[in-house]
This record gives structure tokens, C-alpha cells and sequence, in this order.
């Protein structure tokens, strides 16, 4: 059997696909339009360039987000490793220099003999065995052909990202390292705001002035009603929701005590970007405003006064597809077999699940990967794609919701969370002699 493939699209899902395929001897042709089709949010033209944020999140196995690394891990994916090689100081979480994450993937792609990287758009569907991993920001050309070749209607949505600012320009006398109740090695810088600061900060964030949707759209996006992710939810757009919202969620004070003992009335965190520490991203704080306005209203925390923004956040339009209405079991299209979808145009939402759609899409074509285990987040993940049928469908992430509860589960949070995660990598582990 002739084993060649054509992967378009050479980000997460893509790039994790390509590997594995090429692993099993797979003839792997990886097409990227970067950097001579550029697209509204990436800023190079490296493989698996992170747009969002460097950070992978949580590696800990009392967390979803860690319960799926450890499967990805289980099932020879290749990508987490190289994250790993990259990693940057951000306590229990897997933080990257995203340079040198992206330059690793490159080198991992481009020397290994079984893939060939073509920079090209691609316009229309390939006739012979393909994944299409072009993410949310596929050009406009290829999303004609897929409503063309589909006849579906696309969900679209915008996404937000951080700011990152120079770290020469920190106030480190206003800020502290912490990490949250003393875990990990306080990787984390902390700008704590009294009740005044937080109220007129939040004062700031309602009035500012914000970029408007129809800046970014074009003849064929125009008239979609746009929409959020939760997970991506801009800064200004959760303060809306109530005075107390951030200071109960991504700006929560709980566990960061100030080195005088005070526990600060809210307090916003700060997360190295690269290995060398020389710039921060403000954690959760992913913005639609204005660049003006986000300079005067972010130098209002406390210890950034005088920031130098090496970035301003941003607004890009994404999209996904209804998948569960287009996609076979095995994530190839009904109306077009030969291609399989993967990535965050399938429905997945999060760096880490785009590396697990990647995996689990290029193993099941390899055909050595059996559905997997209900107990597992991965297996969770397929069904959500393939099988939800009939159900309004969202895009989903890793979370222990989506899993079958536990017999006679505990009422410790933590160690119920972390019985799903054994339960989960014993499935796999039984398992082992057919995956």
C-alpha cells in the first residue's frame, strides 16, 4: 500500500500529525501558507507558531489539563516533548519561549526524511488522502471551498490575546514572586491592587475604547454574527459581567499574600514569555481595546506604570465547523473520505487538545487506534467531534466534566479529580497491547 499524505496547515494539530505519520513510515507532504500568505494574528513564519499564549497550562494530574498531557504522553506524542525542551519558569504549569518552541518544531520537521514542507496556500481540497489542519484562521479561498464542497453553514467567533511588556520596565519595588499558597517555585510576578486601584482599574476597563468586529471582516465574512470563547473571554468584556468578576476569577487575591503578610484586594499575574525572562505577558488579560487605550489603562497596575508594551493584545477572527453533522468515527468527512479533519477547525479549543487532535486523527488513519476509552479525556474529545449528533455544538477543551463520574466518589476535590486521572491512564494502560 502506497502510504503518502497531505497535511495543510502546519500548526499544532498539523505538525503533531506529521510526525506520527512519518513515524509509521507515512510519505508526508506538509503544506503552510505562512509566510507568503500571512494571516490577521501570527507574527512568523515558524511551524506551530502560539499565538495566544505561551502557556500549555497545568501539568499537574489533579487537573484536566495535566490529565491530558499524561495521555498524550501514553500514546508516543511528539510535540509535548519539545514543549518540554522549551519550557519557561511558571510553577505547575508548562509555560514555553515560543521561539525556541517553534524553532524546535521546525527542526523537528524539517529534518526528518519521510516529511516534505511545501509554503504554499492551498485553494481547493486535495483529491487523494489529506488531513486539514488549517485552523481558525483558514484563508478565505479554502473556506469557499469547504462551504462549496460541504454545504454546512460555519460557526464563527473571535478570539482575544494578551499583551506582553517589556520586563526592564516592571516596577519591581510595587511587585512580587509568588506562587499561589507557596506551590511551585513562585515563577510568577504579582501586581497586588488595593480596593480603590481594582475599582478604578475596572472604572477603566468599561470605558475604554474598543476595536468594532466589523474592522476585521471581509466580503465573505460580512453579516456573521461573532461570538467568544469563554476561555478567551477579552478582559474589559468579563468586567461587564459585575465589579467583582475579575477579582473573583483571573485576578482572584486568594493564596498571594504580599511579602508583608496582606492579602491584596485583587491582584494580576505576570508570566515570563521566554527562557531569559526578559519579557512578561499579563495573564488573563486578553483585550479588544484600543492600543491607547490599552497603554493608559494597563499602566494603572500597580508595578506597571511606566510598562513598554512589546505587544499589544489583539482581536482575530476564528472559526470551527460543526463537526459532529460532517465528520465519519474515524474523523474523515462523509461527503469527502479521503480528508480528515483536525485541529481547532474540528472543534477542539486549547493548544494541548489541538495536540491531541493531530495525534488521535493521524493514529487512527495509521489504524493502530481503537476509540478510546470513555474514561479518558481523549476519548471524550472524539466523541464530543464525531458522535454528538443532534446536540447544539461548541467547541470543547479538557475538563473532568466530560467525563463518566466515578463509583462512590470521594468529597475531596482533589483527590477525585485525581481518581479520574488514574482512571483514565489505567484504560489506557489496558489498553496498551492495542494502541
Amino acid at each position: 500500500m502506497k502510504k503518502d499524505i497531505i497535511i495543510i496547515g502546519g500548526g499544532l494539530a498539523g505538525c503533531e500529525a506529521a510526525l506520527c505519520l512519518a513515524e509509521s513510515d507515512w510519505q508526508v507532504t506538509l503544506y503552510e501558507m505562512r509566510p507568503y500568505v500571512q494571516t490577521p494574528a501570527h507574527s512568523t513564519e515558524l511551524l506551530a507558531e502560539l499565538v495566544c499564549s505561551n502557556s500549555l497550562k497545568s501539568t499537574r494530574l489533579d487537573t484536566a489539563s495535566g490529565l491530558l498531557k499524561a495521555e498524550i504522553n501514553a500514546l508516543g506524542g511528539h510535540l509535548l516533548k519539545l514543549a518540554q525542551s522549551s519550557a519557561v519558569p511558571a510553577g505547575h504549569a508548562l509555560a514555553v519561549d515560543r521561539q525556541l518552541f517553534s524553532k524546535k518544531v521546525e527542526e523537528a520537521i524539517s529534518q526528518n526524511p519521510n516529511i516534505r514542507v511545501i509554503r504554499q496556500e492551498l485553494t481547493e481540497l486535495p483529491s487523494t488522502t489529506a488531513i486539514l489542519a488549517t485552523g481558525p484562521l483558514t484563508s478565505d479561498a479554502m473556506m469557499k471551498s469547504l462551504s462549496q464542497a460541504l454545504g454546512e453553514q460555519h460557526l464563527y467567533f473571535f478570539d482575544a490575546i494578551a499583551p506582553i511588556i517589556d520586563a526592564d520596565s516592571i516596577d519591581f519595588s510595587r511587585v512580587y514572586k509568588k506562587d499561589r499558597y507557596d506551590k511551585g517555585d513562585a515563577d510568577y510576578l504579582n501586581c497586588a491592587f488595593t480596593k480603590d486601584e481594582y475599582l478604578s482599574f475596572v472604572d477603566a476597563l468599561l470605558q475604554g475604547e474598543q476595536h468594532e468586529a466589523h474592522e476585521f471582516e471581509n466580503d465573505f465574512f460580512a453579516g456573521i454574527k461573532f461570538t467568544y470563547y469563554e476561555n478567551c473571554m477579552p478582559i474589559e468584556e468579563l468586567a461587564r459581567r459585575g465589579k467583582d468578576t475579575l477579582r473573583h476569577g483571573v485576578m482572584k487575591p486568594m493564596g498571594l499574600e504580599t511579602p508583608e503578610g496582606k492579602k491584596p484586594y485583587a491582584v494580576l499575574q505576570l508570566r515570563a514569555e521566554n527562557k531569559d525572562g526578559t519579557a512578561y505577558n499579563l495573564v488573563g488579560c486578553q483585550t479588544m481595546l484600543r492600543y491607547s487605550a490599552q497603554k493608559a489603562i494597563f499602566q494603572m497596575i500597580p508595578g506597571l506604570n511606566t510598562a513598554e508594551f512589546l505587544r499589544f493584545g489583539s482581536i482575530h477572527r476564528n472559526a470551527y465547523l460543526n463537526s459532529p453533522a460532517l465528520l465519519n468515527p474515524d474523523f474523515s468527512f462523509q461527503k469527502l473520505p479521503h480528508i480528515s479533519l483536525a485541529g481547532q477547525l474540528a472543534g477542539v479549543e486549547g493548544y494541548v487538545e489541538c495536540i491531541a487532535s493531530g495525534l488521535m486523527v493521524a493514529r487512527s488513519i495509521i489504524g493502530d487506534l481503537p476509540l478510546l476509552p470513555e474514561s479518558t479525556i481523549m476519548g471524550q474529545l472524539w466523541r464530543h467531534l464525531c458522535y454528538s449528533k443532534g446536540t447544539k455544538f461548541q467547541p470543547m477543551n479538557a475538563n473532568f466534566g466530560i467525563l463518566p463520574r466515578l463509583e462512590n466518589e470521594p468529597r475531596d476535590k482533589k483527590e477525585k479529580k485525581q481518581m479520574y486521572s488514574q482512571r483514565s491512564l489505567d484504560a489506557l494502560a489496558g489498553d496498551g497491547k492495542n494502541l
